[in-house]
This record gives C-alpha cells, structure tokens and sequence, in this order.
C-alpha cells in the first residue's frame, strides 16, 4: 500500500513534483524536502538571491467579531495570546503565541489586523487544535473562518525585485506591513515577513491560482524554489523557535526567550495587563525571572549536535544541565548550530558546556542569537 495516499497534498504539489524534489511527510502532508540542487545550495540560494518555499500546508484563519468591530475581535482573541492586539495598527503583523492555563505554549502564529477583522496564520502541526481552541473560546463572540488558500514565502535579498516585477508598490513596505494586492492578475494578501532571518515576503493566495503566480515568480534569475531541509537550518541560524522541537506546553514565553512578542500593555502595569491562560506564571516570571533560559549553541568542529542530545557541565557527562532542542550545520556560518534549554547560571553567552554525542561528551559555547544578521527591511 501506498503511505503517501493518506497524506494531504498543497495547491503546489504536482510542480514540487514536475521540479524534481524529493517528497516527505511533514504535518500531515506530502512535502519537499529539497530539490536536484540539493539542502545546502537552496540554502545559500536564499541568502543571497531568492527562495521560494510552499507553505501552504499551515493555517490561515478570519476572526471576525459578530459586532463588525475590529476592537471585539482584538479584545477576543488577547483572551487567549498575551500579545497587545488592540494596539495593532491595521495592514500590520505581529508574532503571537497561545499559552495554557500552566503557561506553557500551545503554539506559535502570526496576527494581522485587516480592516474590521483579523488573519490568522497558524503552524501546520497544530493547525487543528489550534483552529479548534479557537472555535471553543471564541465562537459565541466572533465568526472563525478557516481559509482554503494557499501559501508561499519568497525569501532573501532579491525577493523585493522578484516580486516588484509584478507588483511595484512591494517596495514600498516595511517589515510586518500586511498588504492586499494584484499579483499576475490574482488578488493576493502580502505580508514582509519570513522564517529566515532574511527580508521577504509570505504571499496568501486563492487556491486554484496558486500555480500560475508560483511559476510567475520562479521564471524571475533569482527565484529558486527551496525545500523544509533549507527552511530549517535557516531559520535555525536565525535563532528562531520551531513548535514542538524548541517551544511547547513544557517551556514558557519567558524561558523561550520570545517575551519580546509580550507588549507592555498586556504586561504588570499595562493597560490589560493580564487576562490571558497562564498570566500568573508568566508575569511572575517577567518579574522575578526564570530558572532556565533558551540560547544559542556552538559545538566545537565540525559534527552537527542533533536535537535532543543532552546537555552537561563538565567534560565527564556527571551533571547534567540541559538538552538541545534544535541543532545541524549552519551553512553560512559554515559550521554546525544549536539552541536549547541550560540553567541561567550557565547563559552567558561563551560559557563553555559539553554535549553527549554517541557516549563522547562535546565542547560547546553558550551563544547569543541569531548566528546571522537578519536584514529585515525596517
């Protein structure tokens, strides 16, 4: 039997497989993992020119408030996140987590506020719960609409003259900005943003279209399409979370480091300070801090230190402080990365610790994140 058969398959699944990629399972769906050129050049090809990645297996969702106000929506939706959404201004983006009433993370997604309503998007692993969490606390106060459309990230330096070839105005944008737009004659939702670490753009388009704006952007020199291999290490190198390897129910925003996407009217003395599932965790530790912190990770060598390896403060594996939770070769720091969980005695950024990798224990230095500089266009 078949495994693939069970698998969903995106808009875009037959031109991954006209372009020779090689198919895996991810989420639920028949994904690319690369393409004849391989992980390592699609990686490079994004940080230097540009990639374009089908993610279109992730959630988009409408929240929109039965009133038609935008503030209802907002104010429904910071019931779940502890991120500031009335304070959004409209045809912007901001990054959000659900959290628990424990103040774990349930999930990683990202908030627009378009005219009287909000976009959701949502990882494709959690796509269901996610959609279903949402359904459970808000639906007596607002529609959830979950949209069939597909999904594409054009990712690096020459993304923006890639897609001005079609839409000029794309210049014009700064990072986060949100934008409806024509695309080859296709009504498209833009926004600058990614998961590289570089400028970008994440393009929401109609399903039945998707094929036709795809191949429009890869006729461009620059735009080659790229598989999750890259899509992980890049954004490893850019120091940013994957749900389920580096957050999840077990890690708070505050230990994830990722409090940043906490504004200071939902924080102690703001405004709506509060009011979200595990406030009383999450602020207590804003306050008094954390006893372990998530930080960047680089092993001695060349070898890739893989998720899960432990963690340890001495050469001889006897105190055991932590576990990586990501971890592979950096192509453009032209070595291997990490990120993980230690104590915040061991932090500091060029702390010298040790992982276990087949029974031998590997020097590794605490670093700071990201390993690159991300060009967000600002």
């Amino acid at each position: 039997m078949d495994d693939t058969a069970a698998l969903k398959k995106t808009p875009l699944h037959a031109l991954h497989l006209s372009l020779g990629a090689r198919m895996v399972p991810f989420a639920g769906y028949d994904m690319p993992v690369q393409y004849p050129a391989g992980v390592m050049k699609e990686h490079l090809q994004t940080r230097t020119a540009a990639g374009l990645f089908d993610v279109s297996h992730m959630g988009q969702v409408i929240i929109k408030a039965k009133s038609g106000k935008y503030e209802d929506a907002a104010l429904a939706l910071e019931s779940l996140v502890p991120v500031d959404i009335l304070g959004l201004a409209e045809g912007r983006q901001r990054y959000g987590f659900f959290t628990d009433e424990n103040g774990g993370i349930l999930d990683d997604l990202m908030i627009t506020h378009l005219d009287d309503h909000l976009f959701v998007v949502v990882n494709a692993a959690c796509k269901e719960q996610d959609i279903a969490h949402l359904q459970k606390h808000l639906s007596d106060t607002c529609d959830i609409t979950v949209l069939d459309r597909a999904l594409i990230a054009l990712q690096g330096p020459r993304a923006v003259e890639a897609l001005a070839e079609l839409w000029a105005d794309v210049a014009a944008m700064k990072f986060m900005d949100v934008r409806h737009c024509r695309l080859h004659d296709v009504s498209c939702l833009v926004s600058r943003s990614g998961y590289s670490g570089e400028d970008g753009f994440e393009i929401s388009i109609p399903a039945d279209k998707a094929v036709d704006v795809t191949n429009r952007l890869l006729e461009h020199p620059d735009v080659e399409p790229i598989g999750l291999g890259a899509r992980d290490s890049l954004r490893l190198e850019a120091g940013l979370c994957l749900y389920g390897n580096d957050i999840d129910t077990t890690t708070s925003p505050v230990e994830a480091a990722i409090e940043w996407g906490m504004q200071k009217a939902r924080r102690t003395g703001g405004a709506r300070a509060g009011g979200f599932p595990g406030a009383e965790r999450i602020l207590g530790e804003l306050d008094k801090g954390v006893s372990r912190k998530r930080v960047g990770l680089k092993p001695e060598g060349k070898a890739p230190v893989r998720g899960h390896a432990k963690l340890y403060a001495d050469a001889e594996g006897k105190t055991e402080i932590g576990e990586v939770t990501s971890g592979g070769f950096g192509p453009s720091v032209e070595g291997p990365v990490a990120m993980g969980y230690v104590p915040v005695s061991h932090s500091a950024p060029g702390t010298q610790i040790y992982a276990e990798v087949r029974g031998k224990y590997l020097p590794i230095t605490v670093s700071a994140l990201p390993f690159i500089t991300p060009t967000y266009k600002r």
